[in-house]
């Protein structure tokens, strides 16, 4: 099976708050291979999107190891952590995060030519025609449904051709029709680039689609499984 591309051993997260520091992640201890799928559940406040957070270097643990593609996120800086995740991570949240005065080619296209990416605008062009947007290159975001600016958010997160895919309920701003056609978009970028996919859901279909399955409650892993 390989070395994990993800892994942390005993990570946990404090943060503070009103009356003072708040566990949010108690103890996390996971490796993700590559190439798989992880559907990440559990009740609203069990901690998932933290998770997802700290595998993509947004969060800083508290204490434990956060491990990407044998870095450890742990110990870079902050722009040491941005140049990582522009060259080996796509992340996608609920929200769209597109900028409003760019257009759908430009959103995708300006974090590649960030990256010093040559065929950046030919590249994001080529990703918006993949997930069904050829007609809406040149439209800004509120030009775009709910539905056509999540495609653009994945055309960006793709475009990189990341090694990892983090998704914080891609679906979850979405009606049943888009949020079902994002998913199947997004597995469908998985296979595409080859990407390992971590995701997090409420869906228990969409959780059902992935590998393996691995449920949170209360700051920790109660239970992963294999999907069935």
């Amino acid at each position: 099976m390989g070395d994990p591309i993800l892994a942390l051993n005993d990570a946990r997260l404090t943060l503070a708050g009103n009356a003072g520091p708040v566990e949010i992640l108690r103890g996390i201890t996971l490796n993700v291979t590559r190439g798989e799928t992880v559907g990440l559940v559990g009740p609203s406040g069990s901690g998932k999107s933290s998770l997802l957070m700290l595998m993509g270097g947004l969060e800083r643990a508290t204490s434990g190891s956060v491990t990407a593609l044998g870095q450890d996120l742990t110990a870079m800086g902050e722009d040491a952590l941005a140049r990582f995740r522009r060259g080996n991570m796509g992340v996608v949240f609920q929200s769209f995060h597109l900028i409003p005065t760019m257009t759908a080619l430009e959103n995708v296209a300006v974090p590649l030519e960030l990256a010093g990416v040559a065929d950046a605008f030919p590249r994001a062009e080529a990703e918006l025609r993949a997930v069904g947007l050829g007609a809406r290159i040149d439209h800004y975001p509120r030009q775009m449904s709910g539905g056509e600016q999540q495609r653009v958010a994945l055309a960006r997160a793709a475009a990189p051709r990341p090694a990892i895919l983090l998704a914080d309920e891609p679906t979850g701003n979405l009606d049943g029709a888009n949020g079902a056609a994002i998913m199947d978009l997004l597995f469908g970028l998985r296979d595409r680039h080859g990407a390992t996919l971590v995701l997090v859901t409420h869906a228990p279909d969409l959780a059902a689609r992935c590998d393996r399955v691995v449920r949170l409650a209360d700051g920790l892993v109660v239970d992963a499984r294999r999907a069935a």
